[in-house]
């Protein structure tokens, strides 16, 4: 939630920490804000995809706009294996909820 700088600190998001707290919230019967954060982080990875076509380690999850996480100790990395398999998982899962 601090807006360090750091890149695992706000406004990035990043595909473990959706996964993990969307699974967590299924395990405690807690659906709707599952359904709720998978739909908002596959809107996000999708609406980025359909600018730059391509996926990206992290994204900043600040506002409604489609654009690359920053911040950390290396330049943002493209094709990033986590966001694809939590991405290509979360689709299995709730692609339903994704905007067109």
């Amino acid at each position: 939630m601090v807006d360090s700088g750091e890149q695992w600190d706000a406004p990035n998001g990043w595909a473990p920490m959706q996964w993990m707290a969307v699974i967590g919230l299924n395990n405690y019967g807690e659906d709707t804000l599952a359904s709720e954060i998978a739909g908002n982080w596959l809107n996000t990875v999708n609406n980025f995809y359909k600018v730059h076509n391509k996926l990206v380690e992290k994204y900043d999850i600040s506002g409604d706009r489609a654009r690359p996480g920053g911040g950390g100790e290396y330049p943002l990395q493209d094709g990033f294996g986590w966001t694809n398999g939590v991405t290509r998982r979360l689709m299995a899962m709730y692609g339903h909820l994704m905007a067109d």
